[in-house]
């Protein structure tokens, strides 16, 4: 008998150990701060498919933009300084007008809450557009828009990339060339100043760079080879680039098939 409780007791002090060792492996996942606990918390299910907190903050930014754009689109129209600014700011109010409409839709059909007033930065980027006149009003309009297109663009891409939800997911794809267009054209007026844009993003990265090396100056380089199919592929579709400078933005009036718009 005496033997009998031993060998419990060995066996007992096993599984207790294993246990010990095995709970972080198998809690890891619900554990708070890692990246599925993160999802898990701030996603909500849909008849769209799941919607994660980067999905409701993308749907916010969309609506923001439009909230500070439009009004700087139709300042610039106003004031018309030069050709180049004028049709910038006809592509802000058409882009965003669409935009609009399409992310309350969105915003209705799934329960997301919408500001109405452009945030504290975005009120101080209009401010400092009515402040300006001449050529300090179009460098301030073509680097202030720039500037903002510029941030919001990849982390498009990104919710793009990684949402489930369809709604969002087709908001994105809108959103990506509503914002393209308006890059394209603010950077046509020849106000941008690039240097600027690199610094900045070059001040916010840590990463060592990457890529081919440094091209000697002067020294030809060869030729690369195509890429092609192999024999006996047939394709029928024909590449979707415009000429340089324009993007094509043309697509259906947003639908409300819900009736969620007031």
């Amino acid at each position: 008998m005496r033997r009998v409780n031993g060998t419990a007791l060995v066996i007992a002090a096993l599984v207790a150990t294993v246990g010990a060792l095995a709970f972080p492996v198998w809690s890891y996942a619900d554990r708070s701060g890692t990246g599925a606990a993160n999802l898990a918390a701030g996603t909500v299910n849909t008849r769209w498919g799941p919607l994660s907190a980067s999905d409701r903050d993308l749907i916010v930014r969309v609506r923001l933009a439009g909230l500070w754009e439009l009004p700087a689109g139709q300042q610039a129209i106003e004031r018309a300084p030069t050709k180049a600014i004028k049709e910038a700011g006809d592509h802000l109010i058409v882009g965003h007008t669409d935009l609009d409409k399409r992310v309350r839709i969105v915003a209705a059909q799934l329960n997301v809450e919408l500001p109405n007033q452009p945030n504290e930065q975005q009120q101080g980027w209009l401010r400092e557009l009515s402040a300006a006149s001449g050529r300090e009003y179009e460098r301030k309009f073509a680097n202030l828009l720039r500037a903002a297109h510029g941030k919001i663009f990849p982390a498009i891409g990104a919710v793009r990339n990684s949402t489930r939800n369809t709604l969002v997911r087709q908001l994105a794809s809108d959103a990506n060339l509503t914002v393209l267009d308006h890059i394209t054209m603010l950077e046509k007026t020849g106000e941008v100043d690039f240097d600027a844009i690199a610094n900045d993003t070059a001040a916010l990265s840590t990463a060592s760079p990457t890529g081919p090396p440094a091209p000697t100056l002067g020294a030809p380089t060869a030729s690369a080879p195509p890429v092609t199919p192999g024999n006996g592929i047939d394709v029928s579709s024909s590449p979707s680039a415009l000429p340089p400078g324009e993007v094509n933005t043309s697509r259906p009036e947003p639908t409300d098939s819900d009736n969620v718009l007031q």
